[in-house]
């Protein structure tokens, strides 16, 4: 009998002497990290919104490429030779035809693509193959007759373009572009100007991604 009391005496302080062990542990797990506080930088992309009252029919017609606002390691390589590009839109219904036109490897390429218009005036969307692959672009500015800046944005990651009616926009159009730039954490050192010569007259290649 006394060999029992002694057995379950034995099994209540191990019991016990557990207990307060898993409660030491637990007292020291360490607390998972904390997720980093978004950067103004990161705020601003998270707010991005159009300009009001964005018409999209008189962003019809022709643009041209300036400048780009990139962190994309391509447009970053030395050595990276950057082509004169046009792009044209046309309203067509709920969607936007875009035809981008440019120079690679020595030929001209006609790239069709087409932007879903939503019901924010100036939000343009870009289909993926998924919805995580969806791109939104914004219509950040314009005054429709000379100059268009334009958002690209894929999840946290965005491009800034710089379109003008000609190859060749104003001063004061540039600096506000770059302005802009610096709201969403791009600066100078990002910048990839193209040139306002050679546009391709024609096409040699044609690539639907309609």
């Amino acid at each position: 009998m006394m060999r029992f009391w002694l057995h379950l005496l034995f099994v209540l302080i191990w019991l016990s002497l557990l207990e307060h062990a898993e409660t030491r542990r637990a007292s020291f797990k360490p607390k998972p990290p904390q997720k980093p506080k978004p950067t103004e930088a990161e705020k601003a992309v998270q707010k991005l919104t159009p300009s009001q009252n964005i018409d999209i029919n008189q962003m019809s017609g022709r643009w041209y490429l300036v400048s780009v606002m990139s962190r994309c390691k391509t447009l970053l390589e030395k050595g990276f030779k950057l082509e004169s590009t046009t792009m044209d839109l046309e309203k067509n219904g709920n969607k936007l035809s875009v035809v981008t036109t440019t120079k690679l490897n020595f030929e001209c390429w006609k790239i069709s693509q087409n932007y879903m218009i939503t019901k924010t005036p100036g939000h343009l969307i870009l289909k993926g193959k998924r919805s995580a692959d969806d791109m939104d672009i914004i219509v950040l500015d314009t005054d429709y007759s000379s100059y268009a800046i334009m958002v690209f944005k894929r999840g946290k990651k965005i491009t800034m373009k710089l379109y003008g009616r000609s190859g060749i926009v104003p001063d004061n159009t540039i600096d506000n572009f770059e302005e802009r730039a610096k709201i969403f954490g791009l600066g100078l050192d990002l910048l990839s100007q193209y040139p306002h010569y050679g546009f391709c007259e024609s096409e040699d290649k044609v690539l639907e991604m309609t």
